[in-house]
């Protein structure tokens, strides 16, 4: 016996929606076509598949042993064809990413080389967000990732985050307050010197005045600025004293333009942070870069 294929996979759609007409729906074809391709189908096995009846159509009994059958076998075709289909969307496309700059620069950029190496063809379209901007831009559907530095704030349902790397924050100074790097600051000391700090709508900013807070002291900065980049120039240059991640403030400590400064209580680690919208479903390209983002925090 030789049936077509296009004979189950009718039956299939029929089977599952109990109706030739959502079938026919479902395969842009016409109900008069459905139709007769299950009374052909009915004929080269020799039995009735359906019921039929002003309600609808149901499954006899030899029509549900089919039906177990090629469901399996419409499934697994199926997520063949989407897996075939993925490895092609990964040779074009694009992603959205929303990228706090202790992010980007902390994992993120390496890991945007490697996949732009590995798949040219995706475009990458990258904002950078204060954590607070990048979940606001996740959660309105302006992108589809946001790689953020924690704390990022209440996250509800469906946001979710997943952790990737820590980092820790130093205090740094310029030359004019190199006095202070053979002492011991407390949170309080550190209050009574002029300090640099994001602007009170980021994370950091909300991060250090709670911990201030927590030691008994005020948070409130000489200068506010919109980015990390702009910190350590105003550092250099005398404005203040500002709390900085440790790759930001590297460079700048081994060629001495700034100077570390202890404190009794370092501020605890921060996190680079993955948030997803678990209500949309993300592109190929976004999953893979998801996987490389966990693959590259793993190591």
């Amino acid at each position: 016996m030789s049936v077509p294929y296009d004979y189950y996979r009718i039956f299939y759609y029929v089977a599952k929606y109990r109706s030739f007409t959502q079938a026919a729906a479902a395969l842009h074809g016409s109900q008069p076509n459905i139709t007769r391709t299950i009374n052909l189908l009915e004929q080269e096995l020799g039995c009735r598949l359906f019921e039929r009846s002003h309600r609808g159509v149901t499954l006899t009994p030899e029509g549900e042993r089919l039906y177990a059958h090629v469901q399996i076998m419409q499934e697994q075709l199926q997520a063949a064809e989407y897996e075939l289909a993925s490895r092609r969307s990964l040779h074009s496309g694009q992603i959205a990413i929303g990228a706090s700059e202790t992010a980007l620069h902390g994992l993120l950029l390496p890991v945007l080389r490697d996949f732009k190496r590995r798949y040219p063809g995706v475009r990458l379209q990258i904002t950078n967000h204060s954590t607070p901007q990048a979940i606001a831009a996740l959660r309105s559907g302006l992108v589809e990732l946001a790689v953020v530095g924690t704390p990022c704030g209440e996250l509800t349902v469906p946001l979710t985050e997943q952790r990737l790397r820590p980092f820790h924050d130093l205090l740094v100074a310029g030359q004019e307050y190199a006095y202070l790097a053979d002492r011991t600051l407390t949170y309080e000391e550190v209050a009574q010197l002029p300090l640099i700090s994001l602007g009170s709508d980021s994370s950091t900013h909300t991060f250090y005045s709670q911990l201030f807070a927590e030691h008994g002291a005020m948070l409130e900065p000489d200068v506010q600025t919109a980015t990390t980049d702009q910190i350590l120039p105003l550092v250099r240059y005398g404005l203040g004293l500002a709390f900085v991640p440790e790759d930001f403030a590297r460079e700048a400590l081994a060629k001495k333009d700034v100077v570390q400064l202890r404190l009794q209580t370092p501020p605890p680690a921060r996190y680079i942070s993955l948030v997803k919208d678990k209500s949309r479903p993300l592109s190929v390209a976004a999953i893979e870069l998801e996987r490389m983002l966990r693959a590259a925090s793993a190591q």
